[in-house]
């Protein structure tokens, strides 16, 4: 997996991370530097832990699904991202209407861990993609936490500012990027 392919699969798991920063930026009652940092570091910390423990977990049956496994990465890319879109899609219609659901609250510790859980899930999934393509892990998981944490910095400012305009488009365009990716893997193992 090259380099800008790398950046461009951290951007696509960070979508999830960038649209409840952008939430939590809107939303919360107190969210100064200290909470922009605290989920930015959550989040960063996160995505790079789940790549890790997926790529160690996917790395025990690479052997036996050595003959397919351009078939396995691009289904958990393509279905990933298509669950984006679908989640973005869905989202979008209960949005409209109703406000914010963390209205007034502030940002706990507990909040905080059950969201980067949560926006980190995706990541276990690609951990595994990694394992089949043989990346190196240790490089890829880096690049995620640092990119993830860079843009949820950059999502909370926007939140704060722009409200929800952002959200939704940013799921989307996740999905978007992790189906672009799963059907280059699929591709380029096809041809060569």
């Amino acid at each position: 997996m090259g380099f800008w392919e790398l950046v461009f699969l951290a951007v696509a798991l960070a979508m999830d991370a960038f649209a409840i920063s952008v939430t939590n930026g809107m939303c919360l009652k107190k969210c100064g530097l200290k909470e922009t940092l605290s989920m930015a570091l959550t989040f960063g910390f996160f995505q790079a832990i789940m790549p890790l423990v997926g790529f160690w977990g996917g790395s025990f049956f690479y052997e036996e699904i050595k003959a397919v496994d351009h078939w396995i990465a691009f289904g958990l890319l393509a279905f990933l991202g298509i669950r984006m879109i679908k989640e973005s899609v869905e989202s979008r219609k209960q949005a409209e209407g109703e406000g914010c659901d963390l209205e007034g609250s502030r940002l706990t510790i507990k909040l905080l861990l059950v969201q980067g859980v949560a926006t980190s899930i995706d990541a276990l999934a690609v951990g595994i993609s990694l394992s089949v393509v043989q990346a190196n892990i240790f490089f890829a998981a880096v690049i995620i936490g640092l990119i993830t944490a860079l843009l949820c910095s950059v999502a909370t400012v926007v939140g704060r500012r722009f409200g929800t305009m952002l959200n939704d488009k940013a799921e989307v365009l996740g999905g978007v990027i992790l189906i672009g990716i799963g059907f280059r893997i699929l591709i380029s193992h096809l041809i060569a």
